[in-house]
């Protein structure tokens, strides 16, 4: 037993004891790390560069593109490492900032998703009002306010979660820093309930954007049904179905990784889903919107021409 006072490092959850699968771990991270940021910076090049993509919905997709860079790069460097270093150790203070980035762009993420929610109803069911309603002050002020809103529901859960005294250990299951796991190591029942208390109000709040959400695509898929063209509601289908695969995506193995039934629960199981809903969301929403978005596409397309001339000409030039 231990008090938070002496403890100067948390032990995460190992993803195996053998040392050649420890070394297949971090060649699978390093491999998903590297695609998502080559996914995610070439999406963030191509709406940067291309005027096309200047749009409300470009807009949001970058700050889309931020959070799930920053997630993944939250976690996965730190497992790799461990991985590498065959150690399950993280520092008091590496644990707290760890915790504090994951939620930060976590909840930031789902904010962004909302908002691009948002879009897509004013475009599809309001599109005389798309220029007043999503005016470029008012896409910041709302790119503003999600970052702002994950940022202090980041910092009051993590100030909250790391003022408690801590006496069950210091081992999480988890193999990264978050704040259910780290709770469960307190040994403060007025502390734990505060904390509870602000998880639920959390999760309140995003059922509520969830609710939304459902909401909003009712509406939308009544408006494109009444389209009298085919080729009009394919087109506005295509321009939805990226972000409501996206949605579905995070909200599903967000919820199973906490409502899954105890009767399936394991460690190497559960360690298996937290990379399903911590890791893998970031990695391929990328590829999931460069698939549907036909002007996303076209702006890959110019970004990859332009580099692949660029490097054709720097090559002749020294020949």
């Amino acid at each position: 037993m231990s008090n938070s006072s002496s403890l100067t490092q948390f032990l995460l959850l190992a993803f195996t004891d053998r040392r050649e699968l420890q070394l297949l771990h971090f060649w699978l991270f390093l491999a998903i790390s590297l695609a998502a940021l080559l996914a995610n910076g070439l999406i963030l090049s191509a709406i940067a560069c291309d005027h096309h993509l200047h749009t409300p919905m470009g807009f949001f997709l970058l700050n889309l593109s931020l959070t799930d860079l920053g997630s993944i790069y939250t976690t996965v460097p730190k497992a790799m490492h461990n991985s590498l270093r065959n150690t399950t150790a993280i520092s008091y203070t590496g644990c707290a900032a760890q915790a504090f980035f994951f939620l930060f762009f976590i909840s930031a993420e789902f904010s962004v998703l909302t908002i691009m929610c948002y879009d897509r109803y004013v475009a599809i069911c309001k599109p005389l009002h798309y220029g007043t309603l999503l005016g470029s002050r008012a896409c910041a002020h709302m790119a503003a306010t999600a970052w702002a809103a994950g940022f202090l529901n980041a910092l009051l859960h993590t100030a909250s979660t790391f003022s408690l005294p801590l006496c069950q250990g210091n081992a999480l299951g988890q193999f990264f820093c978050e704040i259910p796991h780290i709770l469960k190591l307190s040994c403060s029942h007025s502390g734990y309930l505060r904390e509870l208390g602000l998880l639920m109000f959390s999760t309140c709040l995003g059922f509520g954007c969830f609710i939304f959400i459902v909401f909003s695509y009712v509406q939308i898929f009544r408006a494109v049904l009444r389209i009298p063209s085919q080729q009009g509601r394919h087109k506005a289908f295509s321009t939805c179905l990226p972000h409501l695969a996206v949605v579905s995506l995070f909200i599903s193995t967000g919820v199973f990784t906490y409502l899954k039934p105890p009767s399936i629960s394991s460690p190497s199981f559960d360690l298996v889903v937290s990379v399903l809903y911590s890791v893998v969301p970031p990695a391929l929403n990328p590829l999931i919107y460069s698939l549907r978005n036909q002007e996303l596409k076209d702006g890959l397309r110019k970004l990859i021409t332009g580099c692949f001339s660029e490097a054709t000409n720097s090559l002749r030039w020294f020949e």
